[in-house]
C-alpha cells in the first residue's frame, strides 16, 4: 500500500513540475541547500561587504590624489 502511495505522490510531483528535457540547457538551475544561502555563508558575505566599504572609504574616499586640504 505504502508503495503505491509513493508512486502515486512521486507521479503528481513530476506532472506539476517540467522536466529537465522541456527547459532549454541555460534555463536549468541546479539546486544547492533547498534554495537557502546557509547562515555561515551569509555571515561571511556580510564581512566581506562591510571590509569592502571601509576599505573604499579609507584607500579610495576623499577628493582624489593631491586635492586633500
Amino acid at each position: 500500500m505504502s508503495e503505491e502511495t509513493n508512486t502515486a505522490e512521486k507521479t503528481k510531483a513530476e506532472e506539476q513540475s517540467p522536466s529537465k528535457e522541456s527547459i532549454p540547457y541555460h534555463e536549468q538551475v541546479e539546486e544547492y541547500g533547498g534554495g537557502h544561502i546557509q547562515d555561515w555563508l551569509l555571515v561571511v558575505y556580510c564581512v566581506l561587504f562591510v571590509w569592502a566599504l571601509y576599505y573604499g572609504y579609507t584607500y579610495w574616499g576623499g577628493l582624489g590624489p593631491g586635492l586633500d586640504y
